[in-house]
């Protein structure tokens, strides 16, 4: 394994992190704050609390689980993207770097920019309402398995797209409505039972009901199931991933 190569490509993608700090992290967590302020404040004051808990720290989990979806999907689709569209991409391809190298760089990058904007969120919310966290481990956890799954998820739209509009598309029109319709900012039990029915295919139900018990220890499905359909998200992505690299699929174009 080209441990070397793989460390260039990690840094080169940190460091364009440095280089957009404004909008890879100050952007992201003022857009947090002002969900703060709508949210917890405005509606928060006429939902007291939910399941105990109160609504502005109910909301914590789904808001970094916002954040964490579309920043993992951004930054891994940019990351390979750009490559392709400067040409660049040629270079990373002729050289004594494997596929599983390139994306394990590349995915991985991406990854700790979400972590790192994650809990940077985390400590920002925590000036807006006291928060508890139940079970640091799980939460950790779920965190991590989040960003890397959704990071493979971007790597993927990344080599599929062929143009910035394509890039925007899967993170605006999919990722960010299912995020909203996920119960980020309320229960699904409060819903109807069909509707309740209906929420359970939303993937992102799952992602955010089992971050929220780390925290809680609340949750709207089972954890086990969370955990379940997390590992089976990412085993899907990294599948879809094989596949791109054993077929070459728009690797060159």
């Amino acid at each position: 394994m080209n441990l070397q190569a793989m460390r260039a490509i990690y840094l080169f993608e940190m460091a364009r992190t440095r280089r957009t700090l404004l909008q890879s992290i100050v952007s992201p967590v003022i857009s947090t704050s002002l969900y703060f302020v709508v949210f917890g404040a405005a509606i928060g004051s006429r939902i007291p609390e939910i399941d105990g808990i109160s609504y502005g720290a109910f909301i914590v989990p789904g808001l970094i689980m916002l954040s964490l979806l579309t920043q993992s999907v951004s930054n891994a689709s940019f990351g390979i993207y750009f490559p392709k569209f400067t040409g660049t991409i040629y270079e990373l391809l002729s050289a004594p770097v494997s596929y599983l190298e390139i994306a394990a760089s590349y995915v991985g990058a991406a990854a700790s920019k979400s972590i790192v904007l994650g809990l940077v969120i985390l400590a920002t919310a925590g000036l807006f309402v006291p928060i508890q966290v139940a079970h640091p481990f799980w939460m950790l956890l779920f965190l991590v398995l989040t960003a890397v799954t959704f990071s493979l998820f971007g790597f993927i739209i990344g080599i599929w797209a062929d143009n910035f509009e394509k890039l925007q598309l899967v993170p605006l029109l999919i990722i960010t409505p299912l995020t909203f319709l996920g119960g980020s900012f309320y229960s699904i039990h409060i819903l109807p039972p069909i509707w309740q029915t209906i929420t359970l295919f939303n993937p992102v139900v799952y992602l955010v009901s089992g971050f929220r018990w780390s925290f809680y220890d609340l949750a709207d499905v089972s954890v086990g199931i969370s955990l379940v359909m997390t590992l089976l998200f990412l085993a899907i992505f990294l599948a879809i991933v094989a596949w791109i690299f054993k077929t070459g699929y728009r690797l060159k174009t």
